[in-house]
């Protein structure tokens, strides 16, 4: 089942997008943790890329694409966005023992992502980037 969803690049629309993906998962009968953690993943990506490859300009757009495998088995997500790309792949992460001593807010996100997620990846052209993520479902 694919679910499609376009938003201006502000935060105000950060909540909008994590309930089209809540309210979609819903209708197939993940847990509420499951989808707690499938939300927060892409959410942090979508607000990545509105705060940091679009300034959070509302005059730019970011697509969200969902499909829901035949079999129930997992969840695919595109976003696609025509800003500054960043891959998430190349992205060392902190160690946590940097992030604490240095008192650093955030760098925790990204991490957060490549843990929820059971595959990434990320395509950059010219014209558009397109982040894809996978996630595998717990109980199908």
């Amino acid at each position: 089942m694919k679910y499609n969803f376009k938003a201006p690049c502000s935060k105000k629309k950060l909540r909008a997008i994590r309930d089209f993906i809540g309210k979609n998962l819903k209708k197939h009968n993940l847990d509420d943790i499951e989808i707690n953690m499938i939300v927060l993943a892409v959410d942090e990506v979508c607000a990545n890329l509105i705060i940091h490859s679009h300034d959070c300009d509302p005059n730019e757009s970011l697509e969200l694409n969902m499909n829901v495998d035949a079999k129930h088995e997992g969840v695919t997500f595109e976003i696609i966005d025509r800003g500054e790309g960043f891959n998430i792949l190349k992205y060392k992460e902190p160690s946590l023992d940097d992030i604490v001593r240095n008192k650093k807010k955030g760098g925790l996100g990204l991490m957060l992502v490549k843990r929820i997620m059971d595959h990434i990846e990320f395509k950059s052209s010219p014209r558009k980037n397109i982040c894809k993520l996978y996630k595998k479902f717990e109980n199908h």
